[in-house]
């Protein structure tokens, strides 16, 4: 009988060499051609006075690394959320996480224009918060608020007015240009600076995740359950929540708002890992890294040589999982 671990220490152990070699593709395949020559002398010797080498070094590389850690930020949240709330239908883009982020941004870009991007990171954290407060909050005084179904509705609500609201002011205040980049998740305006001041926020956010698996695992099972191995639960969902706060606030402030990568990678994550979420939450790291940046690849190509929003890409292959997810598994929670 194979060994139920085989497959996910297979994934782990691809993963260095599935990155690598998408970070070569989504750098070699652009709106302008780079010859995999003019790619290796950028990496090693660095042309400052070369238009190419300055394309590859603060463009294409900071968009492909970004593409990876945003993809697997978006899945490990996802992964916590439906394990934790036993809601196969959970993610940060169907919860009002990422919108409550993009809110925060618009808050912070309108009142606070001169702010340093750091302030944008802890905006778009506190955003992330105040998204999931409101719609699982909301949803605790609805009967039966936290089924599937409902949950999805009311974080599409929630969603919707959050950011509807943050346009508004963004139109109102004038900064709707400045602010769309949240809003189109546009990797390719990824800015270097500001992926290595997230990366401390989504370590911290990544180490609470695996913290956190063991009693995640419990909780997919139920709450009652988890009591009685003696998993604090209280505890549990509070610091995988502080998890995915930090993970997908981290992803809004770097790349705007990536519908539907924290719901799909997850079901597929499981049918390689099974039902342990210590395996299944770096699986779906993984696995999410890889899915982004094979989009962004494709995204260049639908319209091409015009850039599209990865969105597009993701919500070609999301809106037909999540109805399959709707007629499959009805409104009944995971179980």
């Amino acid at each position: 009988m194979r060994d139920k671990r085989t497959l996910p220490v297979a994934i782990l152990a691809m993963a260095p060499a599935a990155m690598v070699l998408l970070i070569a593709a989504s750098v070699l395949y652009g709106a302008k051609s780079i010859s995999a020559g003019e790619i290796w002398h950028a990496v090693v010797s660095f042309n400052p006075d070369s238009v190419d080498h300055q394309i590859i070094m603060s463009s294409r590389l900071p968009r492909a690394v970004g593409a990876l850690l945003i993809g697997a930020f978006l899945a490990v949240s996802g992964a916590l959320m439906q394990g934790m709330t036993r809601n196969y239908l959970a993610s940060p883009s169907m919860m009002g996480v990422s919108d409550g982020s993009v809110f925060a941004v618009t808050l912070c870009m309108v009142f606070w224009p001169s702010a340093n991007p750091n302030v944008y990171i802890v905006s778009s954290l506190i955003g992330s918060a105040l998204g999931a407060a409101t719609v699982f909050g909301l949803a605790r005084l609805i009967p039966n608020g936290l089924s599937p179904v409902k949950l999805a509705i009311l974080g599409s609500i929630i969603g919707t007015f959050l950011s509807s609201t943050a346009q508004a002011l963004s139109t109102y205040f004038q900064v709707s240009q400045n602010i769309s980049f949240w809003y189109n998740a546009r990797l390719h305006q990824m800015d270097p600076e500001l992926i290595r001041l997230c990366i401390p926020f989504a370590i911290f956010g990544l180490a609470l995740a695996l913290a956190a698996s063991k009693s995640v695992s419990a909780l997919s099972i139920g709450e009652e359950v988890a009591t009685g191995l003696g998993i604090r639960t209280g505890l549990a969902k509070a610091v995988a929540v502080v998890a995915v706060v930090l993970l997908t606030g981290v992803s809004v402030a770097l790349a705007g708002k990536v519908a539907f990568v924290g719901l799909i990678i997850p079901h597929i994550a499981r049918f390689f890992a099974g039902s342990d979420y210590r395996w299944i939450i770096p699986v779906s790291g993984v696995l999410g890294g890889v899915f982004l940046a094979l989009c962004d690849i494709a995204a260049r190509f639908v319209n091409y040589p015009f850039e599209t929003p990865v969105g597009v890409v993701t919500s070609l292959i999301g809106v037909p999982f999540f109805l399959y997810l709707i007629r499959t598994r009805g409104g009944a929670q995971r179980e």
